[in-house]
């Protein structure tokens, strides 16, 4: 038996970033969506393939792999049965109808292998075109952490996802660049929405979401499920929509990735307690505060994750909920101490948590009778993020109110009031 290795095969894996094992795995699900069963292949099948030691998979492996790749199986470099892979079949008769088969059937190869320089054949889409599309994704994740809530953010991300979607009308791709492509429109609605959310322009934000949860599902990407529907729960949480709020933490927090990565499973706990915090659900608080910090500690630290997840890996995003979770209690001196932790945590270029953390210090010193105390931290909050980031402004409006209440005659009002009238006049 002819055992020519299959370097096509080979350089398709090479070029689209499968192993033997991976693409064992996408073609034994295309095998179950084709027959309703699972296929058995594993990843010595594929080595096989490899190898050239299988030159012609059975018609329903063929079908599948065709699915998964987009391209037939001769494209692939397989053979069919009876054809030496090192050469044609010979001529057999110059009759007219043999020419005519003859010339459809090498017009039909040509067109399958896509060599000659010539044919105008649609573009091939690859991972490469996704990996573009997650720099630009980081960018936008940047954005956010430095100015967050702006407007332009929002509308630079639904237009980066239009862009992931007209990228499938572009060309032919395998199944697996169609998902990451849905997946990465997803995410760049997913971030549309947290800007949305973050400028309480909620409105836009749940258009973002009906269509960002739809590009999900597409896409059956769990990790950018569990971003839409944990970012839907923060949204009912500043809505002051409670029930519909643990709803949708409790859609995130039951997907499966949750119990394969504790990470995620950290980040639902911790957004729970925080809607349970506006409830006034102490015992509530508490236990699901003890599941994250638990589920953090048993979080693989090696484990590469989206890059929206950072603030969950050192700790900085638990601290926080924590804050919001106590301060929502009234639990002040809880309160404060998960605010100095996580202004501990966080990253300098995450300028808009630092100010939203330092408002809500302020907050919690000024409940425990701190007044003074409380404007000269408040007092740090950056003027540009006070003045245009609309739920930092509002934190501040509440801060000087409650001020007023705690010690409407003191210094600390004047002072507070004199400062603030430096970022209002310009908001």
């Amino acid at each position: 038996m002819d055992t020519t290795r299959n370097t096509v095969l080979g350089a398709w894996m090479a070029e689209h970033g499968y192993s033997s094992n991976s693409l064992a795995d996408a073609v034994n699900r295309a095998l179950e969506r084709l027959t309703g069963r699972s296929g058995g292949l594993d990843g010595s099948s594929v080595r096989d393939w490899k190898a050239g030691r299988v030159q012609w998979p059975k018609s329903a492996t063929r079908r599948a792999l065709e699915d998964v790749t987009g391209l037939p199986a001769v494209a692939l470099g397989f053979v069919p049965r009876g054809r030496s892979s090192s050469a044609p079949a010979p001529p057999q008769q110059e009759d007219p109808d043999m020419k005519r088969r003859t010339l459809v059937g090498g017009i039909a190869a040509a067109a399958a292998t896509a060599v000659a320089p010539r044919t105008a054949s649609p573009r091939r889409l690859g991972m490469s075109d996704v990996g573009r599309l997650q720099m630009r994704f980081a960018e936008i994740i940047a954005s956010d952490q430095q100015h967050g809530g702006q407007l332009g953010i929002e509308q630079r991300a639904a237009a980066l996802a239009d862009e992931a979607l007209n990228l499938q009308n572009a060309g032919r791709a395998t199944q697996r660049v169609r998902n990451s492509l849905y997946a990465s429109a997803a995410a760049f609605r997913s971030s549309a929405m947290w800007a949305a959310i973050d400028g309480r322009r909620y409105d836009s934000a749940k258009a973002h979401m009906r269509e960002a949860q739809s590009l999900a599902e597409m896409s059956g990407d769990q990790a950018i499920k569990f971003r839409i529907w944990s970012h839907a729960g923060t949204m009912y949480r500043h809505m002051g929509r409670p029930a519909d709020a643990l709803a949708a933490n409790d859609v995130a927090r039951n997907l499966h990735l949750t119990r394969r990565d504790p990470l995620f499973a950290c980040l639902g706990h911790a957004r729970q307690a925080a809607t349970l915090g506006l409830t006034g659900d102490a015992t509530g608080v508490q236990h699901a505060l003890g599941h994250a910090e638990d589920a953090l500690e048993r979080a693989d630290a090696g484990l590469t994750r989206p890059v929206w997840m950072t603030g969950v890996r050192d700790g900085s995003e638990l601290e926080t909920l924590a804050l919001a979770a106590h301060l929502r209690l009234g639990n002040f001196a809880q309160a404060e101490a998960h605010a100095h932790r996580s202004l501990t945590l966080l990253r300098p270029q995450m300028r808009r948590d630092h100010a939203i953390n330092t408002a809500r210090l302020a907050a919690a010193q000024l409940g425990q009778g701190d007044v003074e105390l409380a404007v000269t931290t408040v007092m740090k909050v950056p003027a540009d993020i006070a003045a245009q980031h609309a739920r930092v402004t509002r934190m501040l409006r509440e801060f000087g109110t409650a001020l007023h209440a705690t010690a409407p005659y003191s210094t600390a009002v004047r002072t507070w009031t004199e400062h603030a009238a430096t970022w209002t006049t310009t908001a």
